[in-house]
């Protein structure tokens, strides 16, 4: 919320004594920020609220303190008049959050009570040592598509509108029992279909940098999310790019780890041989905490993979002297936003100084990756979508005459425009007479994709490429044009289609403002080298600064 907006509601609430008051501490407080050299804007907000607690009732104070585990001293509870700065820092918190999520509409549900509950439990877990690590307490989203009992888990479709799941994903619940605190679930587009979060049945998610522009997708609320401060890191999935292109979009740092690091059981599926659990946070030091953290091998998922080595944070180091990073000649060709080629390359530039060892070479498969991974992702997800009939869950259409009108008309109404024509791309590849054609076709060239990085990966230790070949368009361009959204993923979809890790960290600005993001990409199970490469370049880079304030 603007200062201005702030001063007009004050104006009309409080008497003019106390408004007077409340504009004498602000300019105060904008003076004095303005000799030591800190914040004017923050300040003077700050000398704004500073009594917005004040007309509370005395049990309202003690209750907001108490609710938030804020400590209420003896002199205090005696004279609870002297709780309104406690109080105010309450509500001027909720208030904030509030307006950005108005402003950006990264959550689908959000769950304070269920929160608060948890956030005392874990408290007093920490406090008796039962919790050390460092996630403990702290708050973090969930994408729509991981199932979470007695939560509710939609897809940000229309279709699981009431769905409530009777049990956890393995992810989530590895967060929990690092003593996580979940909030809630973030805005995604539809069953993952999408690369803008404009498809949600539940509105669209702007990008914080510039709310009039997409954040990517599908996992465009989680990094919304995260780059508005919202919370401090989120849970995306990645099918062909859906954490890390909205990363580069919204300037956070996210990674689809190897295909079989993490846990697919409770994700609700849109194309199960590619899809991948993955973190979002502003920093590479805490991707790799949380990637630590949800990475498990789960027997009651047949893709889970048994790794030696979980310890990505010992990767955390400022030493790239013995990579040799590999750029792709096809990643930097027509179609490439000039200002994002020059980011990249400076970036690499970085890396280079810093003592990696660059070089292009030639990735020619990589053309053929996008109408590869359409092809199977639509007929993966025209099987996977089955189960969604209105028979047992949902949505069910209200008028119709017979069970087959039941299901037609239930997945009609049901389904969005782009996730019915995904399917019925899928059902269409998937025909008798097409199957060969267009399927077993796509097959092979993902096995050729694969053979084409392995043959890259004996000469180099990652490869370096753009994560999207622009910054985020503006809201409803790439709706109408439905094509050119899919070949927004040409850099990302290859690497979902050889099971490979993948890390977007952001490494510059368009002259619109808006951020750019770097993609990493290893071998299977090099996680550990693509966080060191990338930490190197985080620490060179510097803090990359945040979107507008509220």
């Amino acid at each position: 919320m603007e200062r201005e907006e702030i001063q007009k509601r004050l104006k009309k609430e409080l008497d003019k004594n106390r408004y007077e008051h409340t504009l004498g501490v602000m300019y105060t407080a904008g003076s004095l920020a303005m000799a030591y050299g800190y914040d004017y804007e923050k300040a003077m907000i700050a000398g704004l609220l500073h009594d917005c607690a004040k007309c509370l009732p005395t049990e309202k104070k003690i209750s907001l303190c108490e609710k938030n585990d804020i400590l209420i001293s003896k002199v205090e509870r005696e004279n609870p008049g002297l709780l309104h700065a406690k109080a105010g820092m309450v509500l001027a918190e909720d208030d904030a959050i509030r307006a950005k999520e108005k402003d950006i509409n990264s959550f689908v549900t959000v769950d304070e009570e269920s929160a608060m509950i948890r956030a005392k439990e874990v408290q007093k877990m920490i406090d008796d040592g039962t919790l050390t690590g460092p996630l403990a307490g702290v708050p973090v989203a969930i994408k729509d598509n991981m199932c979470t009992k007695g939560m509710l888990t939609t897809c940000s479709s229309k279709i699981l509108y009431n769905f409530i799941p009777t049990y956890t994903a393995e992810a989530v619940i590895n967060l929990e029992k690092a003593g996580a605190v979940i909030l809630g679930k973030t805005n995604m587009d539809e069953f993952a279909m999408g690369s803008t979060t404009e498809t949600s049945a539940y509105g669209e998610t702007k990008n914080p940098w510039n709310t009039a522009h997409v954040p990517g997708g599908s996992s465009g609320g989680s990094c919304a999310a995260v780059a508005a401060e919202e919370c401090y890191y989120a849970l995306g999935s990645d099918t062909g790019g859906s954490i890390r292109q909205p990363s580069s979009f919204c300037g956070v740092t996210g990674i689809k780890p190897t295909y079989g690091t993490v846990s697919r059981y409770g994700l609700i599926a849109y194309g199960s041989s590619l899809d991948q659990i993955g973190p979002v946070a502003k920093d590479v030091t805490d991707c790799a905490a949380l990637l630590q953290t949800v990475a498990s091998y789960d027997a009651k998922d047949a893709t889970s993979m048994k790794r030696d080595d979980y310890d990505f944070m010992s990767a955390l180091k400022e030493d790239v002297s013995d990579l040799k990073i590999g750029i792709p000649n096809s990643c930097f060709g027509e179609g490439l936003d000039p200002q994002v080629k020059e980011s990249i390359l400076k970036a690499a530039d970085v890396l280079k100084a810093r003592g990696a060892e660059v070089e292009y070479f030639d990735l020619d498969l990589i053309d053929y990756a996008i109408p590869a991974y359409y092809v199977i992702a639509s007929a993966e997800a025209s099987s996977n979508l089955e189960r969604f009939d209105g028979v047992k869950y949902g949505f069910r259409a209200k008028e119709y005459e017979g069970l087959h009108d039941m299901y037609k008309k239930s997945r009609s109404e049901g389904f969005g425009p782009e996730v019915k024509r995904r399917i019925m791309l899928g059902s269409f590849v998937l025909s008798s007479g097409y199957y060969d054609a267009y399927y077993l076709k796509a097959l092979r060239t993902k096995a050729l994709i694969k053979q084409e990085f392995d043959r890259a990966f004996e000469k180099y230790d990652m490869i370096l490429s753009p994560a999207a070949p622009s910054t985020a368009p503006r809201l409803g361009e790439s709706l109408s044009d439905p094509l050119q959204m899919y070949l927004g993923d040409i850099y990302t979809v290859s690497v979902n289609l050889a099971g490979l890790p993948g890390i977007t960290v952001p490494c510059g600005m368009d002259d619109k403002g808006l951020p750019i993001g770097m993609q990493l990409i290893g071998d299977c199970f090099s996680e550990k080298k693509l966080f060191r490469a990338a930490y190197t370049y985080e620490q060179a880079r510097g803090a990359f600064g945040q979107p507008k304030e509220w």
